[in-house]
Formats: C-alpha cells, sequence, structure tokens
C-alpha cells in the first residue's frame, strides 16, 4: 500500500510547509515573552536593567525570589487571591449553572423575557460611577464582598451553559425522571450536574483565571492592605520608586537608591512567575474539558 507522501500533491506539500513556518513563528511568538521572563526573573538584577537579557540568564542569581519570600505583603496577597478564586468561582459557578439551566428548561414561564433582559446587559451596562454608587450604598466597599458580588454572575457564560443544557441534555431523560418522581431539584443534581462535567470544568477555568488577574475592581474598592489580592500588590511593586525625588541625594544614597530600583526589577519579573504558576499547574487537567466544553456550548443549538 502506497505511503502518505507518495499521494500527496506538490501543492499539499507547499501548503504543509507554509503551516509548518506559520506554525513556528506563532510559537516562537508566544514562547518567547514567557521565556524571557523567567530568564529575568533569575539573572543579575544589574544587566536587566542594562537591557543584557534576551533568551537566557545572566549571571544567574535567586536573589529576586529571596526577596519575594520574605516580603510579607506577598504572602498576604496570595492568601487573599486564594480566597478570592475559591470562594468568588464556587458563587459564579454555582449561580451561573442555576441561571442557565432555568433558562434552558422549555416550560419555564417567560423564558425568552428574561434571556433577553439579561443578554441586554451585555451590551448597555450602568457604567463604572453608578456601580460605585450601589456598591457604596449596600456598604460593600473595603470588603471582600465588594470583590465577589458585583460581579457574580458573567451572562456570556450563563448563554455558552444554558446551550450546552439544551444541546446535551435530551427531554426525554427529564421526562423520564419525573415519571420516576423525580424532583427539579434531584434532577438538576443527580442528572443534569453529573452530565455536565465538561462545561462546568469551562466555567472553573474562566471564573477562577478571571478572580486570579483581576485588580482593578480592588483598585477601585479597597483600601486596607491586608484584603489586597496578588495582582494589586504585584502593582505596587511595580510601580514603587518611580516617583522619587533625586535632588538632595548623595552619592551613597544615590548608589543605594539604584540597587534598589535593580532589585525592583528581578523581583517584578519573579513575582509574574510566582503569580502565573497556579494557573499555568492547573489548565493541563481541565484542557480536554475545556476544548469539548467550549465547542459543544459556543456552536451547537
Amino acid at each position: 500500500m502506497p505511503s502518505s507522501s507518495l499521494i500527496r500533491s506538490r501543492e499539499d506539500r507547499i501548503v504543509d510547509n507554509i503551516v509548518l513556518i506559520l506554525g513556528a513563528f506563532i510559537l516562537l511568538a508566544v514562547a518567547y515573552p514567557l521565556i524571557y521572563v523567567v530568564s529575568a526573573s533569575l539573572s543579575e538584577p544589574k544587566l536587566i536593567t542594562l537591557g543584557e537579557v534576551y533568551l537566557l540568564p545572566k549571571g544567574f542569581t535567586l536573589d529576586g525570589y529571596r526577596k519575594i519570600f520574605e516580603y510579607d505583603p506577598i504572602w498576604t496577597g496570595y492568601r487573599n487571591t486564594l480566597f478570592y478564586t475559591i470562594v468568588g468561582t464556587s458563587l459564579n459557578v454555582a449561580l451561573t449553572l442555576t441561571c442557565a439551566y432555568a433558562l434552558s428548561r422549555r416550560d419555564l414561564i417567560g423564558r425568552n423575557l428574561f434571556t433577553f433582559l439579561f443578554t441586554f446587559t451585555l451590551f448597555f451596562s450602568g457604567g463604572l460611577l453608578p456601580t460605585y454608587l450601589v456598591v457604596k450604598k449596600l456598604q460593600l466597599v473595603n470588603t471582600v464582598w465588594a470583590l465577589l458580588l458585583p460581579n457574580a454572575v458573567s451572562m456570556w457564560n450563563v448563554i455558552i451553559a444554558r446551550t450546552y443544557f439544551q444541546s446535551t441534555i435530551p427531554n426525554e431523560l427529564k421526562e423520564a425522571a419525573f415519571i420516576d418522581g423525580c424532583s427539579n431539584f434531584k434532577l438538576f443534581v443527580r442528572i443534569v450536574l453529573p452530565l455536565s462535567k465538561p462545561i462546568i470544568a469551562v466555567l472553573i477555568l474562566f471564573y477562577a483565571v478571571g478572580h486570579w488577574n483581576s485588580f482593578f475592581s480592588a483598585l477601585i474598592y479597597l483600601s486596607d492592605l491586608k484584603l489586597y489580592p496578588l495582582q494589586l500588590i504585584l502593582r505596587n511593586v511595580l510601580i514603587m520608586d518611580q516617583m522619587v525625588d533625586l535632588m538632595g541625594l548623595d552619592a551613597e544614597a544615590m548608589q543605594e537608591l539604584v540597587k534598589r530600583m535593580e532589585l525592583k526589577e528581578a523581583m517584578k519579573f519573579g513575582i509574574i512567575v510566582v503569580s502565573s504558576l497556579p494557573v499555568l499547574v492547573l489548565y493541563p487537567f481541565l484542557q480536554k474539558y475545556f476544548v469539548k466544553g467550549v465547542m459543544i456550548g459556543a456552536i451547537k443549538g
């Protein structure tokens, strides 16, 4: 039997080579920033400031990571971010699944009206100032709930989950469950949820990554350093020493300032690595569910 290479035309081989070349360029474009950040976090701070680090580490040192581990606000931010991610994702997934399942039921009176009202919020919202006034009126400013409740449900994720329920859970299965005496709550918990692992994994990934990377809501609603998430701590490190009055500094003070700013550069890249590591570890375990759930939830129906 002839091999596949013998039956492929010249045009097919040209297309294959073009695809390989484009794929290689895309891989380099995606991989280089990641490699650079890791290399910079392991390099001598002075060489980073001088722009001599391009790909591999130069002047290998762990001073940046050592300072990170000695910097108490980092661990406070880590603890807060873990709390916001775990509690916030649990709340998001619970509300999104229940809302999406209700909208997917054909026997829900006013289903189309509710769907229209919810979808309307995707295009028109109150804006930043009205939202802040509502949060302040509810006395949620400078509390953990200011980061959890205002964004408790994403309508985009509700639409994806609703489409998944409509296209994956057959009505015949629901009718058979009702004939056997199953209530709506038991149907949702014992039948629908076990069959919805792919879309649940997708929602967990979407919401968890959003909570882990979020800093803007904390920047608006929080003033207590003990409640700051990790990303806001990272922001403070990035802007550290940017506004410094150099007038009146002697040579020794100037040298100390330069060393501190160089070390800040190493800490900056190290914090990026430390803050991104949990997401990078979590993603491979949910990747198969992520692809399957997005394809079924976004295309079918």
